[in-house]
């Protein structure tokens, strides 16, 4: 595995028993803390049954350390992580529940990388693979493209410059890069994968989206450009096809359209030379939207490579009940994060981030202009030239994004195996895959159940718990929790998430904006965003848990040591009683054709 670098790379695999666990280094003498009270690293111990701040750290720093190689689904450290998922739940004692016996469902995955034989041409000139052009592996396999007239489409993220849907139809459409994103070397995050290319709303139709932001990468972002990323699962279902629900659903037919802002093909990245060649220019100086250009002929030569680290983790917690034990109720988050990217700066990327989140904060998460951005970036040039030596980090952790949520789960099956008497309904474990590749672990468990599909009569989400602090999102606090989901499909299951919030000694305090588009930044179709959408799909009542995005989401900076552990403590029990109670009380209905709107029912 390429590390890019990074010095202290630990390859240990993950072995049975949480307490053998590779971990980092502790520190000399006594424990150095930050401003939230955690420690830089903390040793593998023990656990107890009740579910606590401790046992939290204890689980969260393993299972995000250096060592899981940022948990991507396809590659290694995939399999570190699953291993240790299921390495825990087995001493546990929860029962299998994967394929064969075993705590795993294997997908049939594939990665996707391209090869120097792909080929682009203008006007019947080459240009050279990986000097002139790179591309990014996309959502789906990429399309050949023949004669298409080149347009310049202006600006990248900046709907105000960009040329129409119609103009863009058919076409080759350039974009020059957004000066306020990320670029390399810079105080935040170096996007070279996904995001290069802006939502499918406007250029949908386009033959092919290029920005022309090649310049900028080192030889390493080249590299990582076309690291294999993006599979595809090639076995038919077994189950019914994604959409054909037990009853209608009607979240969906209003929210599923969003659901399609995923990149459909290869994004492709210029020099600011091969540019200009497609314009028959000598530079792209003064380019105007709506500008044509030559004609380009391309093919992208790709590869697909079968992999077997691509894992769902599934357990059982029989219930109690002879007849409803057959029943279940699904609690799940997702295993995987996005694994090794471009070296960074994370101290930067982190000091960056939090001062644009409170910019963001002041202007309730509309979005800032250039001119504040442009303050950021000279104040952050300021700070390198006083530490003029990065601490470069390759390795996106995902502590919160859902290091967070898979160890909460994790946090509560240790606690109800520990329960004299188990709910009447069983538990079931997922820890889904692939969620950050298109939600595929969730979509193949759904259409390939272990269980009947009908026999799970609801789906709780857990995805990203550990933040929501005030500093982190409008709203936030440390009761502070969104819910998204829960009445929207079914009302039944909404008042129980409500009911079991106020028997809580504090009740969190509920957030439903996301249930609905939002305008805010980064915040489109939070309900189509993670694993519970393939549950809602096939017609299974769904509540989804989060504490909101914020500076360190997919950062390299997304570390154990700045969660809000109390908080992460208090909404895991939480759901823990959620559990408890959804399996002891009548079997939650749909809403039908017509979603209900939560009402707050805690003071």
């Amino acid at each position: 595995m390429r590390s890019f670098g990074l010095a202290r790379l630990s390859l240990a695999a993950c072995v049975c028993g949480l307490v053998t666990l590779p971990a980092r280094l502790p520190a000399q003498g006594a424990a150095k803390t930050n401003r939230y009270g955690n420690p830089a690293t903390l040793k593998p111990a023990p656990t107890k049954a009740a579910i606590d701040v401790r046992d939290l750290q204890i689980r969260l720093y393993q299972f995000a350390d250096d060592s899981m190689l940022g948990r991507q689904v396809g590659r290694v450290g995939n399999k570190k992580g699953t291993d240790m998922i299921a390495a825990e739940v087995k001493r546990l004692g929860l029962l299998p529940a994967g394929d064969n016996g075993t705590y795993f469902q294997t997908l049939p995955y594939h990665l996707r990388k391209f090869t120097n034989h792909s080929r682009l041409t203008v006007d019947g000139n080459p240009l050279v693979w990986n000097t002139d052009f790179v591309a990014v592996p996309g959502q789906r396999a990429p399309r050949p493209i023949a004669g298409a007239e080149v347009v310049f489409g202006g600006t990248q993220g900046d709907s105000t410059t960009q040329i129409s849907a119609a103009d863009a139809a058919g076409k080759f459409v350039v974009l020059l890069p957004n000066p306020n994103g990320p670029r390399g070397g810079q105080g935040q995050a170096f996007a070279v994968r996904g995001g290069a290319a802006p939502a499918r709303s406007r250029f949908d139709d386009a033959v092919a989206i290029a920005t022309i932001d090649l310049d900028a990468l080192t030889p390493a972002q080249r590299v990582a450009v076309n690291e294999p990323i993006v599979a595809t699962t090639s076995a038919p279902g077994r189950g019914a096809p994604a959409g054909a629900a037990r009853g209608p659903v009607d979240s969906i037919a209003l929210l599923k359209a969003q659901l399609a802002t995923l990149q459909p093909q290869a994004a492709i990245r210029l020099t600011r030379e091969a540019a200009a060649r497609l314009f028959k220019r000598s530079n792209i100086d003064g380019l105007s939207a709506g500008l044509k250009g030559g004609t380009v002929t391309a093919s992208l030569d790709f590869v697909d490579t079968p992999t077997d680290w691509a894992r769902n983790v599934v357990a059982v917690v029989p219930g109690s009940d002879p007849v409803l034990k057959y029943q279940y109720v699904a609690i799940g988050a997702h295993n995987d994060h996005v694994g090794i990217t471009t070296p960074a700066d994370k101290d930067s990327i982190r000091a960056f981030n939090i001062q644009k989140n409170r910019l963001l904060l002041a202007n309730n998460m509309q979005g800032l202009g250039p001119e504040i951005l442009s303050t950021i970036r000279v104040n952050m040039d300021s700070i390198r030239k006083v530490h003029p030596k990065p601490r470069l980090d390759s390795i996106n952790n995902g502590a919160d994004d859902d290091g967070s949520g898979s160890m909460g789960v994790l946090e509560i099956a240790e606690a109800m195996m520990a329960m004299p008497v188990k709910p009447k309904r069983s538990t079931l474990f997922i820890w889904h895959t692939g969620e950050e590749g298109g939600l595929v672990g969730s979509a193949f468990f759904t259409r390939n159940p272990t269980v009947p599909i009908d026999s799970v009569v609801a789906q709780l989400n857990v995805d990203m718990i550990g933040r929501g602090r005030a500093e982190d999102l409008p709203g936030g606090g440390p009761e502070y929790v969104g819910v998204v989901g829960s009445f929207f499909d079914s009302k039944d299951l909404g008042e129980t998430v409500q009911t079991v919030n106020k028997k809580q000694a504090k009740p969190l305090t509920f957030d439903y904006q996301f249930d609905e588009p939002i305008a805010w930044s980064g915040y489109n179709n939070i309900y189509g965003r993670s694993d519970h959408f393939n549950y809602a799909q096939q017609g299974v009542p769904i509540a989804f848990f989060f504490t909101g995005l914020h500076g360190d989401y997919h950062q390299r900076s997304d570390e154990p040591e700045f969660i809000d552990y109390p908080h992460f403590a208090k909404i895991a029990n939480y759901i823990k009683e959620l559990v408890v109670e959804v399996g002891n009380g009548p079997r939650p209905r749909l809403n039908g054709t017509k979603p209900a709107k939560p009402r707050v029912i805690v003071p």
